[in-house]
């Protein structure tokens, strides 16, 4: 190995995130995810701890029930570990065909196509839909998913400021008059998570719906964070504001889903188009066949027991309302996601550390995820998690900020 070439590309950056207190480690979990996991003591000798977990996606904790458990071994059994090849050549099996029909009945869309991951499902629409003549308007909040398909597409994107639909009026009238001046046919797409992954507020989505139709974008939500958690069964914004669909739904199957993959649900033209022209969808072997079916079997889980979805929303509420009574600022949130903003990274490193001790863990989110200065504890929620739990949760966050102040 070229030791001093590798430090010219690598060395700078990782001495760089170790000085600012943004340098990364893996935490050894040993156990399954669960409201409840144990974490190894890295180097210590001592045994893996029991640690309330307040920092998983998975909300419904679908994955530790035991009927799901056993349709995904079977699963296996029936179709084998992988798939064999992309979808367009040998890889397309029944499990996926059956999850594109669960996930569009489930979405109330014509169809919908499954791609390996969330991030290649963002990057291969976007980057399908639009070309270096289009405009993206893009919320400032996006994941980085969103933000890379659009860099992959090359068209120009228009970043808008969080959640103001005057500021992407703004937006969309300057590349109306870039695209005239230009003389070139005016073709735009908005482009907004649902729920927003590091503060768990929502797109306003009754508005986007009035602006995409009044000035003739098409708009493309990532509901990521909202399968599963938000309105009434889980369904998503559509259904939480009870509005119309956006022109293209993406979403993940990793999350309160419990599996993997990502999707995007839609009008059956908009799904054959994909099919033909999402690079990260033709170009990448399909994803199991058992995971597929496990993915299915679990959407309808959540379809027929919405008190899951009810019982995640019902904590959420209890959580910010004990944390507010313990005296910090947190709003209430309209998703499975607690922000509680420190600002200091070093700061929340060691909240979340001294957390840790006691036996809970909440991650300390920084920079680049968040902005310089706005480092936060990121709770997320499960449906499993209990008032007592909750409680004490609070109560010993409460407690350590306070004292570090």
């Amino acid at each position: 190995m070229n030791e001093q070439v590798l430090d010219s590309f690598t060395k700078d950056a990782l001495e760089s995130a170790r000085a600012s207190n943004t340098y990364r480690t893996l935490r050894h979990i040993v156990s399954p995810e669960a409201s409840h996991v144990k974490i190894a003591c890295n180097g210590s000798g001592h045994a893996p701890t029991d640690t309330l977990l307040l920092a998983s996606n998975s909300y419904l904790d679908l994955s530790n029930i035991d009927e799901l458990k056993r349709s995904m071994a079977d699963a296996v059994l029936k179709w084998g570990t992988g798939s064999g090849g992309a979808r367009l050549t040998t890889g397309n099996k029944t499990p996926h065909d059956e999850l594109e029909e669960c996930i569009a009945q489930f979405k109330g869309e014509e169809a919908a196509i499954t791609f390996n991951t969330g991030y290649m499902a963002n990057v291969g629409t976007i980057s399908a839909l639009c070309g270096k003549n289009d405009f993206v308007f893009s919320d400032e909040l996006n994941h980085a998913s969103i933000i890379d398909g659009i860099r992959l597409s090359r068209a120009s994107c228009k970043v808008y400021r969080h959640n103001d639909i005057a500021d992407l009026e703004r937006a969309i009238a300057e590349a109306k008059q870039e695209a005239k001046q230009d003389a070139r046919p005016f073709r735009g797409l908005i482009v907004t998570d649902a729920v927003f992954s590091m503060d768990g507020d929502l797109a306003n989505m009754p508005e986007l719906l009035r602006v995409a139709r009044e000035q003739d974008v098409l708009l493309m939500i990532d509901e990521a964070h909202a399968t599963g958690v938000v309105g009434k069964t889980g369904r998503g914004l559509a259904e939480h504001y009870g509005c119309a669909h956006a022109d293209v739904t993406v979403g993940t199957l990793s999350k309160a889903v419990a599996a993997e993959g990502g999707f995007v649900a839609g009008s059956r033209q908009l799904i054959d188009f994909l099919r033909n022209k999402a690079r990260s969808f033709i170009f990448t072997t399909a994803m199991a066949p058992a995971v597929a079916a496990a993915a299915c079997n679990n959407l309808r889980y959540i379809g027929s027991h919405p008190e899951r979805v009810r019982q995640l929303q019902d904590n959420v509420k209890f959580f910010c309302e004990a944390l507010k009574r313990e005296g910090l600022g947190v709003q209430p949130s309209p998703s499975a996601i607690v922000p509680i903003v420190v600002g200091d990274e070093a700061r929340a490193l060691e909240v979340s550390a001294t957390l840790q001790e006691r036996g809970i863990h909440i991650p300390a989110i920084r920079y680049p995820t968040v902005a310089r200065g706005q480092a936060r504890l990121r709770a997320s929620l499960m449906a499993t998690h209990t008032q007592e739990e909750l409680q004490t949760a609070a109560t010993a966050i409460s407690q350590i900020i306070k004292s570090i102040d």
